[in-house]
């Protein structure tokens, strides 16, 4: 394909996914009756591949992937790397637990966050006994890096109202772009909230996004991590990062939190973006299953290779 078509084919994919994003109704047109459809929905799935051996597969193309909706294979219309703007909601757990390593974590953040490219937007949320919204979305990471710097750990470590209240936060804003939450805790949850983990992954999937977890060591005595324990409704975070697409980083050594906060931004930036039109309405009221694989030549999922990608999406 010469320069010219591929140019011209990448600012119709670039179109559609910018009128999706800032919710003016997709224009198609039909090759076959030369006409345009107005009022299509288009589902966006973000997409992970990794070996058996965890390597991410970076070079994949379009017909490599199989979308299934609801058991019925799509026709995918949309497919690029890195293309879209991201909106990241990032979620610190400034619990008492997290006081001896914040300092690092600031370093971290602070790296991490100038990875991110110009257009890309983080809005920043914290959590203790209470969860709240500390700076709304921004393309200026230095706000982002100028609170962080002023934060101080203190109470309870509510990561259920944490991850509700970021999901609710991107549910109720405008879609500017593909929609991540970084949550950032130990994951030693000591007050379980007002939602438990079936209603946070609802609120997820219904926001479009997908959960990531840097999971960082904390200062937890073996009588906090008993008492964690046996407290009712924790959220599992492992069990929403899976339903939505996303991963978990666990560092186990401070040392490594520079690097991990950079791996995971990395990862976040070349996810596979596949679309198609769906015939699903809002007025069904239902969630739709999703599956994403590869073509059989790759071999079997979850055998000869790993895909992570949210498993179902409500239309709006």
């Amino acid at each position: 394909m010469c320069t010219f078509w591929r140019n011209i084919l990448r600012f119709s994919i670039l179109a559609v996914l910018a009128a999706y994003f800032t919710g003016i109704p997709v224009v198609a047109q039909n090759p076959d009756e030369g006409v345009i459809r107005l009022d299509v929905s288009l589902v966006l799935v973000d997409t992970t591949v990794k070996t058996k051996a965890g390597q991410i597969m970076g070079e994949l193309k379009k017909d490599d992937f199989e979308v299934r909706e609801d058991g019925v294979r799509q026709k995918l219309e949309i497919f690029s790397r890195d293309e879209l703007p991201l909106n990241v909601a990032l979620v610190l757990d400034l619990s008492d637990s997290i006081g001896p390593f914040l300092g690092p974590l600031r370093d971290a953040a602070n790296t991490a966050l100038a990875a991110l490219k110009p257009e890309d937007e983080v809005a920043l949320f914290t959590f203790s006994t209470e969860a709240e919204l500390r700076v709304p979305f921004t393309n200026d990471k230095s706000k982002i890096a100028q609170e962080i710097s002023a934060f101080h750990v203190g109470g309870a470590t509510n990561i259920n109202d944490g991850i509700f209240v970021a999901a609710k936060y991107l549910l109720n804003g405008p879609p500017r772009g593909r929609r991540v939450i970084i949550l950032i805790s130990d994951d030693v949850g000591t007050d379980a909230g007002g939602q438990g983990t079936r209603d946070i992954v609802t609120e997820t999937i219904a926001a479009d996004a997908v959960l990531y977890n840097l999971k960082i060591p904390g200062y937890n005595p073996p009588s906090t991590l008993f008492a964690a324990s046996m407290i009712p409704g924790l959220v599992n975070i492992r069990r929403v990062t899976e339903q939505t697409g996303g991963e978990i980083f666990d560092v186990k050594d401070v040392a490594h939190l520079d690097a991990a906060f950079r791996a995971l931004i990395e990862r976040i930036k070349t996810r596979y973006t596949l679309g198609y039109y769906t015939k699903a309405t809002a007025a069904e009221g239902k969630p739709h299953k999703l599956d994403v694989r590869l073509a059989s030549s790759f071999g079997k999922k979850g055998h000869d290779y790993v895909v992570l990608a949210k498993n179902g999406y409500y239309v709006h």
